[in-house]
């Protein structure tokens, strides 16, 4: 005992001559006091030392010395090295971190429940070890700073957080940083937090989910300067609960066997969203910038998948969906691979959007709510089959008629799809729909049975431009559609250029629209509805074309057929005077087409029937249409009798 009072006497005499800091070791674990701030020391019941209120038994310690290393406040310093570990603990946080350190295993309670010296405590994790984890359980937030890590747990989270508060995962500039989980275990995640996770920095994280998901938060996410790799999961790539917002930075997730990004409610109610996102349970994801890039290759995959909405405001996000279809048996009904799905509804404002979906039934964009396209560049690709599965049999490409094919046995390739049609009940019922205000949407689909852009209830193109190639229908709406503005350009290679199954209101804008041959229109309306065109430059090209009907302010149309080819010209002109020309888009096809008139079994080559409105146009007037090297003089009307295709078949 003489012994150990001789040793801290002399220690405070050290300090006092000018020594910068006292280190006293606890096994792996070293707590840091600068001379500075250490003050009095307090030695009680002959076992207990007190330093800046942290109590030490004095058997438990391993060593104290006197040195002139600098101490930064607040800060917590974890090396690997293989299998062990080395904590550093500043002075002003000793009292509130309780290391526990096995091998390379590091334990870490945090206690304050406020800011210490008015800031939180940072962990900084550095080294490398294969066996090794950072847990961390407290009730404030705090920074979790990773300056050159690899770290592996092969039995459980290689980082956990059971702390609920707002925890910053923070990578520094220049370091690269990797972490793995083991397979097998009951973890979440590599990286779980029961709390709020935002992971930030200027540096580089790659992350490995060996049992389930890859990162995993009970709460938000969000991602700021960060270049993040998600290379595996189980599960999802990430998954949270709130919601998820990217505000720069590059993030990267490929490898995944569900998901790739997956926001759910944290609850059974949404806040929608609040203001700051102070609070918020929406579910939502939001993508304000950076470049996102997801390539998914499992089945019935999903790249972004809310089940609040979905809002695109800037930066660049590139999805790429390999998976096929498949059975789900709990729901009885077929699942099919999305690049961005969304059980509310999806606003794209901003950036640049790509998406390719190459899968069985693989769609680009669907939600049940709204989609709204008003900004930005969309680019929509997909070149699966139609898949059908009623739980016995499954066909990955199937070509076969589906009009008596319940509904949950396939599912259909489509670029681009909103809303819900319901016939459960005694009556249909709508909901969502489609808006098209500004931007450019362009979408290819080549599989069978692909549609371009398809609503389940209304559909409106107010401006921004509009360019499909489509297996199916081209644009296809289950209720009326509206189009006031905007240039739209089209081809079906085997329905209609543009298909309402209510009335269809053309008020202006520039179009081309070409369908395929037979019945098939380059404008068609439903039967029992109209097609009334009031405004706009209107060129409809298919097998052919709807009855125009009357309505007050309806701009006059000129009917006619003729030789139609990919890159040639359609031209009106009155005399000398040019109404209106129109190029017929490369992608349009006219082999195989017959018929004339209207009716099936009519134009022959490339001969089409054509439907004109411009401005300018007179009734009882003759004009020049000229298509490719031939002439017709047709005259014009507010109205054309009979149907010039419309029925069945264009739907």
């Amino acid at each position: 005992m003489k012994k150990i009072l001789t040793t801290i006497f002399a220690l405070v005499l050290a300090i006092a001559a000018g020594a910068q800091t006292l280190n006293v070791q606890v096994g792996n674990v070293t707590y840091m006091f600068p001379a500075a701030q250490t003050g009095e020391m307090t030695y009680s019941d002959g076992t207990t030392l007190t330093v800046m209120g942290r109590a030490f038994t004095l058997a438990d310690i391993t060593s104290m010395t006197i040195d002139n290393s600098t101490v930064t406040d607040n800060l917590v310093s974890v090396s690997y090295s293989s299998a062990e570990a080395t904590v550093r603990v500043a002075g002003n946080v000793a009292r509130y971190v309780e290391p526990t350190v096995s091998g390379a295993h590091v334990s870490i309670a945090q206690s304050n429940t406020d800011a210490v010296d008015g800031d939180e405590i940072t962990y900084q994790l550095s080294g490398t070890s294969s066996d090794g984890e950072f847990t961390l359980d407290g009730s404030y937030k705090c920074t979790v700073s990773l300056a050159g890590l690899t770290l592996t747990n092969p039995s459980g989270a290689a980082i956990n957080i059971g702390n609920k508060k707002r925890i910053q995962i923070s990578a520094k500039q220049g370091t690269e940083n990797t972490l793995a989980d083991g397979t097998g275990g009951t973890q979440k995640g590599c990286i779980y937090s029961k709390g709020q996770i935002q992971l930030q920095g200027k540096g580089t994280l790659t992350v490995y989910g060996n049992t389930a998901h890859a990162i995993k938060s009970g709460d938000y996410i969000s991602v700021k300067n960060l270049t993040l790799n998600v290379l595996s999961a189980v599960k999802d790539g990430i998954s949270c609960n709130g919601y998820f917002i990217m505000k720069s930075g590059n993030v990267s997730i490929s490898g995944t066997q569900d998901d790739a990004l997956q926001c759910d409610l944290d609850g059974t109610e949404s806040t929608g969203e609040t203001a700051d996102h102070e609070d918020e349970d929406s579910g939502n994801i939001y993508i304000e910038g950076g470049t996102l890039t997801v390539n998914s290759s499992a089945t019935a995959a999903k790249g972004l998948k809310a089940e609040g909405d979905i809002s695109i405001t800037d930066g660049t996000v590139s999805i790429t969906t390999t998976g096929g279809g498949t059975w789900d048996s709990d729901d009885a009904e077929t699942k099919a691979a999305c690049g961005i799905s969304s059980d509310a509804s999806i606003s794209i404002a901003g950036g640049t959007v790509s998406i390719t979906a190459t899968g069985s039934g693989g769609k680009g964009m669907k939600c049940d709510g709204t989609l709204t396209v008003s900004g930005g560049n969309v680019t929509v690709k997909t070149t699966g089959g139609l898949y059908y599965n009623n739980g016995k049999t499954e066909y990955t490409n199937y070509t076969g008629d589906t009009d008596r094919i319940v509904s949950s046995y396939y599912s259909s390739p489509k670029g681009i799809k909103a809303g819900v049609k319901d016939t459960s009940g005694n009556s249909t019922a709508y909901s969502g729909s489609i808006v098209i205000s500004g931007g450019t949407v362009s979408v290819s689909t080549s599989g069978s049975n692909g549609e371009g852009i398809e609503s389940k209830n209304t559909l409106y193109i107010n401006g921004g431009t509009v360019t499909v190639d489509a297996y199916d229908d081209a644009i296809n709406s289950a209720r009326e559609m509206y189009i006031t503005d905007g240039t739209i350009t089209v081809t079906a290679a085997n329905n209609d250029g543009i298909d309402s199954n209510a009335n269809l209101y053309i008020k202006g804008g520039t179009i081309i629209a070409c369908g395929a041959s037979g019945a098939e229109c380059g404008l068609d309306a439903a039967e029992r509805y109209s097609l009334y065109i009031t405004g706009g430059t209107v060129l409809a090209v298919g097998g052919s074309n709807n009855a125009v009907s009357t309505a007050s302010g309806s701009q006059c149309v000129l009917s006619t057929s003729g030789s139609v080819s990919a890159g040639s010209t359609v031209k009106v002109t009155n005399g000398s005077t040019t109404l209106a020309s129109f190029t017929i888009p490369s992608t349009y096809s006219t082999s195989g087409g017959s018929g004339m008139g209207g009716g099936p079994g009519g134009n022959s080559g490339g001969s089409r029937n054509m439907l004109i409105s411009c401005a300018g146009l007179t009734s009882g007037t003759k004009y020049t249409v000229t298509a490719g090297s031939s002439s017709t003089s047709v005259t014009a009307a507010t109205t054309t009798s009979g149907n010039m295709g419309g029925g069945p078949g264009g739907r």
